[in-house]
């Protein structure tokens, strides 16, 4: 086995296990909302997971330092749209601290009201079940109402860069 453990301390850098974290291949979502004021709003995403079938529970979480989070904490619902693999442009633009990031993108607002986008791999419209702050993140736990997906490749973040799954 290569490499010495590590105890993250003082004295290690937060990048060290940032690349280690890196090691493993996350998929792709934006998370959108809207605000209260009923503007949508999204953010570019891979702490996504599937929590539970029964009842159906995922998870997401948004660092405490994230502009976006005031309006996440004060919404009930929220929407992940997992990006198939040719939507690294969507990605990055909503990864970016633009002022408008929905102007001239292609979107519909879902059966519960939240923004979806088109030609993505899956989407997942939820209710807030629960946050839960640890560390310097909120943790957001949605029950899904509605999801559907598709058959197209997964967009794959792994080792700070987008990647390509091949399907078999």
């Amino acid at each position: 086995m290569e490499g010495d453990f590590i105890t993250p301390d003082a004295d290690s850098h937060p990048r060290d296990i940032c690349k280690a974290l890196g090691r493993y291949a996350t998929g792709v979502t934006i998370v959108t909302t809207k605000t209260a004021g009923g503007e949508p709003i999204g953010l570019t995403c891979n702490s996504f997971s599937s929590v539970s079938l029964s009842p159906p529970l995922v998870l997401w979480s948004l660092s405490l330092r994230s502009p976006n989070l005031p309006n996440f904490l004060q919404a009930t619902h929220f929407a992940v749209n997992v990006l198939a693999h040719d939507q690294i442009a969507l990605s990055q633009r909503f990864s970016q601290p633009i002022a408008n990031k929905f102007e001239g993108i292609d979107y519909i607002f879902g059966p519960h009201g939240m923004p979806l986008f088109a030609d993505t791999s899956a989407q997942f419209e939820c209710r807030t079940e629960a946050r839960h702050y640890s560390g310097d993140h909120v943790i957001f736990i949605g029950h899904v109402l509605k999801y559907r997906s598709a058959e197209r490749a997964p967009l794959v973040y792994f080792g700070g860069r987008y990647a390509n799954v091949s399907e078999q």
